[in-house]
């Protein structure tokens, strides 16, 4: 089994909801965000995927998020945008475009991450 990774970065605005701290109000981060890509089999360059086309298709999500109000997007009105719930909605995206997409990991600090996989 193979498994590549990329990292991109993203800042945003969130708060959490049904939270009882300084996480209830408006605050902001420099996410860091890790992509993992797994499978078996590689392609006639002995590749697994290209990261020049990953890190393409992931910075156009992170492009969607950067410097936003996360609880303002759509996606997110009226739920805890917590770290966890983010890397779950990227985790998805990127699955739309990348069949061995197996998880994505979301940093709001350089000690602190959620992960998301099926």
């Amino acid at each position: 089994m193979f498994e590549v990774k990329i990292e991109t970065h993203f800042s945003a605005a969130h708060h959490l909801l049904n939270y009882k701290g300084a996480c209830e109000n408006q605050h902001g981060h420099n996410w860091k965000v890790e992509v993992f890509v797994e499978g078996s089999e590689l392609n006639e360059s002995n590749i697994l995927v290209d990261f020049k086309v990953l890190k393409k298709e992931v910075n156009e999500i992170i492009d969607y998020l950067d410097h936003a109000d996360i609880n303002e997007l759509p996606e997110f009105k009226g739920i805890s945008p917590s770290s966890e719930i983010i890397s779950k909605y990227i985790y998805e995206k990127v699955k739309e475009k990348f069949k061995g997409v197996s998880k994505v990991s979301v940093w709001e600090t350089p000690t602190s991450r959620a992960t998301y996989r099926e």
